[in-house]
């Protein structure tokens, strides 16, 4: 097989018919980021054949997305690392991508035996050693979607004026999801509100008292359900979220399987959010996002495409991209933005009820 150095997008391209390893295991959002690169491949090379290498706990997510041939979930230890590596050997990959852009996902890459590696020429922990071919990133604030797609276009794949996120959305989840919220009083198909007030740094959680007065507020205005997601873990806060609003909100936290999470989200009106896996998920689906982001930066990992809000305070030390806050006053960039600009943003996202596609 030719090196990926002299591919290109023609129909006469070795890739057309290729056995593709797609290497990006985790987390939540990160794997909504490369969908695109999944439906850009697929459209050129409609006869390639994709296989997914997906952390076990994210691999239902994987499921529902356009374009994979097969899945192949892993555990994340290093018994099982090498273990695995030696049955995608078998496979005899074409190409291997490696968009996790780590030692151990690299490491992967190459003991699949793919003659072709592709991978990030800045990836961390010596990753670009065993690749046979690195992509340059000289902007580090491109985003992440759009940095994943310049390996595709490395190889020769035409990108498409806006990246498209090929989602399957089964009749059975969506019919699945809809009785769950007839049984909590509320019915999926008329106007809610989806508000995820978790994160998994602490750095990222926007105030419970913030949330709180959002979620009383827009009761006062609207009256459209607000409606709590995430995981079980969650419930922790959600119920300490309701000792502190006057109004009610539905809490679905812990009760949305993931692989159900897109028919549910493809449902809202608009969403409410930290930083976090289901904002990425919502503006994936087209639906309008209100993000608040303290340390993280919304140019590299903000709510992807256009009709979406992101509201941030401009502090000496922000994006720090730090999961500690060594900040005076604590946690600043997240509590100077106030529930009003919240409300203010989102009202017309809600009158509008537009998908952002």
């Amino acid at each position: 097989m030719p090196s990926a150095n002299h591919l290109d997008g023609r129909s006469s391209s070795p890739l057309k018919n290729a056995r593709i390893l797609l290497i990006k295991p985790s987390s939540l959002g990160d794997i909504v980021h490369a969908f695109p690169v999944v439906s850009a491949i697929k459209t050129q090379w409609p006869g390639s054949h994709i296989t997914w290498v997906v952390k076990r706990q994210w691999a239902d997510l994987v499921e529902r997305a356009e374009g994979i041939d097969r899945i192949w979930p892993i555990d994340m230890t290093v018994k099982s690392w090498i273990r695995e590596g030696q049955a995608l050997r078998a496979q005899r990959f074409d190409l291997a991508i490696d968009l996790q852009g780590l030692l151990r996902s690299a490491i992967l890459a190459w003991l699949s035996g793919a003659p072709t590696r592709i991978g990030f020429a800045n990836g961390r922990e010596g990753s670009p050693w065993f690749y046979t071919q690195r992509v340059p990133v000289p902007n580090l604030d491109i985003h992440a979607v759009d940095r994943y797609l310049a390996v595709a276009a490395a190889l020769g794949v035409s990108l498409p004026d806006k990246p498209r996120f090929g989602f399957r959305l089964l009749e059975k989840d969506l019919a699945t999801v809809r009785e769950l919220c007839r049984r909590r009083g509320f019915s999926l198909d008329k106007p809610w509100v989806a508000m995820n007030i978790g994160a998994r740094w602490p750095t990222k959680r926007w105030p419970l008292a913030s949330f709180a007065a959002v979620v009383d507020r827009l009761h006062e205005i609207h009256r459209d359900p607000v409606v709590m997601i995430g995981g079980a873990e969650e419930r922790a806060f959600t119920n300490k979220l309701r000792a502190l609003t006057d109004r009610p909100f539905i809490d679905l936290s812990g009760d949305i399987p993931l692989g159900y999470l897109p028919a549910l989200l493809s449902k809202a009106t608009a969403m409410i959010t930290n930083d976090s896996g289901p904002m990425h998920l919502a503006a994936a689906l087209g639906i309008p996002v209100v993000a608040i982001f303290g340390p993280t930066s919304a140019a590299r990992t903000g709510p992807y495409g256009d009709g979406h809000q992101v509201l941030t305070s401009r502090i000496s030390c922000s994006p720090c991209f730090s999961r500690v806050c060594r900040h005076n006053p604590e946690l600043e960039c997240l509590h100077l933005t106030k529930p009003t600009q919240v409300v203010d943003v989102i009202r017309p996202l809600l009158a509008a009820h537009i998908p952002c596609r």
